[in-house]
């Protein structure tokens, strides 16, 4: 019988989750960028991610969840007003700032006390995670300070030969930053512009706060 499309996509995504398992790390796309997908609690895994990167050690990774069940693994002390954010804008383009659990790696955050989470709107890296059992890195597939891929080709060149593996199933990004917000404190701070409207984002914090 002839090998369909179906088939070797869940062939390539077997193969990443492998990595995965084994500590990898691999190339993904996803809904906003290709990413670099590791086990966030894997301190090796981690320390590769920076390597292929040449990534300051001062800069933490961003992670990616399946959704509001993963987010509390890797988040503590999360406010209320975040179910009614995860509810609107999850799978999609907004990265919310919360302070890290305990059992998270210091290295994965560069020290730091907060983490960066978000669920993307695309299948590859949700049925890795599905696949691996828990949420992987979610930082930019380039190399510090170049330019973010936006194919296969570009993304093979700058960094085909740095990882173990590069997912070729799945629609391409669309090239559109998250936006990102901190929700540690009372009220949400925008920390980046992306493809969320910040005054949405305000308005569903504040209809949940009341």
């Amino acid at each position: 019988m002839a090998d369909t499309q179906g088939q070797r996509d869940l062939k390539d995504l077997n193969r990443a989750v492998q990595h995965l398992k084994n500590g990898g790390v691999v190339a993904t796309p996803t809904d906003t960028l290709y990413g670099l997908a590791a086990d966030v609690f894997n301190l090796d895994a981690i320390d590769r991610v920076f390597a292929i990167k040449c990534r300051s050690e001062n800069l933490a990774l961003p992670v990616l969840v399946t959704g509001w069940e993963q987010l509390v693994i890797v988040a503590k002390d999360v406010p209320p007003q975040a179910k009614s954010l995860t509810d609107r804008f999850w799978p999609g383009a907004l990265t919310l700032v919360v302070l890290k659990a305990d059992n998270l790696p210091d290295r994965l955050t560069a020290g730091g006390p907060t983490v960066a989470v978000r669920m993307p709107d695309h299948p590859v890296p949700i049925e890795l995670m599905r696949g691996l059992g828990g949420p992987i890195t979610g930082t930019s597939a380039n190399v510090s300070g170049g330019v973010d891929p936006s194919n296969l080709e570009e993304l093979t060149v700058q960094i085909g030969n740095r990882v173990d593996y590069i997912v070729k199933s799945g629609p391409a990004p669309r090239g559109t930053a998250s936006t990102v917000v901190d929700i540690t404190s009372n009220q949400p701070k925008l920390l980046r512009e992306g493809a969320v409207p910040f005054d949405l984002v305000l308005e569903t914090w504040n209809a949940a706060s009341n």
